[in-house]
């Protein structure tokens, strides 16, 4: 049996698809169908080109894609896509009803500027919605702790990404804890109207079977109680502007 087939094994057996494993951005996109309005004017911040949350939001409403890389304008479901330096959002005060990053927050340097930038291009009475890793996390955290080259050498590795795939985006973690996360969202005038935090199948041991059964142990142990829930993998949230 390959490496590849007894990894594959042990996702079928641990994590089968039938119990509603392999759904962390099916829940995601849950959630944005469910807090934002049909029709709605939506700007995904940090788009990027093709991906199915794109899709998603576009089934929603009008989609505007921002993005500090140039591989935005070639995001085929976004309505308009731009160019920007990561700093002032280039749009109108009051301009969206809804605003979602997914995976952004850890790559924003400035996130005070973020947050604010936010508030101010939505309307009121509008929602950002936001995932994004946990810096609580054994993953967050050693991406956090090693040199962005070695991450660069090892993550799409450890995922088991397909030979071109994208390269990390160089991370900060500014903003990638939860008490952390929820006093930026106020001081910016954005109030939490739903947090969690999120634990699944360790996509990182996709890769490799040695590191599989260490990897489920811990998913286990925080998803067996509540009181481990600040050290699950990701961040969900819907914060309304007052």
């Amino acid at each position: 049996m390959t490496r590849r087939r007894l990894v594959d094994d042990l996702f079928d057996r641990f994590y089968p698809k039938s119990e509603g494993y392999g759904d962390a951005t099916i829940r995601f996109h849950r959630l944005c169908h469910d807090n934002i309005a049909r029709g709605a004017s939506i700007l995904e911040i940090g788009a990027g080109p093709a991906n199915e949350t794109t899709s998603e939001l576009a089934a929603i409403g009008t989609v505007t894609a921002v993005d500090v890389s140039d591989e935005v304008l070639d995001n085929p479901d976004a309505a308009k896509a731009t160019v920007y330096d990561g700093g002032r959002l280039p749009f109108a005060d009051e301009e969206f009803d809804a605003c979602v990053s997914n995976y952004v927050l850890e790559h924003v340097t400035d996130p005070d500027t973020h947050f604010a930038e936010v508030a101010r291009v939505l309307k009121r009475g509008g929602i950002y919605v936001i995932r994004t890793p946990n810096l609580l996390h054994y993953v967050a955290s050693a991406s956090y702790l090693m040199p962005h080259a070695l991450h660069l050498a090892i993550a799409n590795r450890l995922r088991a990404l397909p030979e071109g795939s994208h390269d990390p985006w160089p991370t900060v973690y500014r903003a990638n804890r939860p008490p952390v996360l929820k006093r930026l969202a106020r001081r910016a005038g954005l109030a939490p109207i739903h947090f969690s935090t999120v634990e699944c199948e360790p996509s990182y041991a996709k890769g490799s079977a040695v590191l599989f059964f260490p990897m489920m142990l811990y998913e286990r142990a925080v998803n067996s109680t509540d009181l481990l829930s600040p050290f699950r993998a990701s961040i969900t949230a819907v914060f309304r502007k007052a």
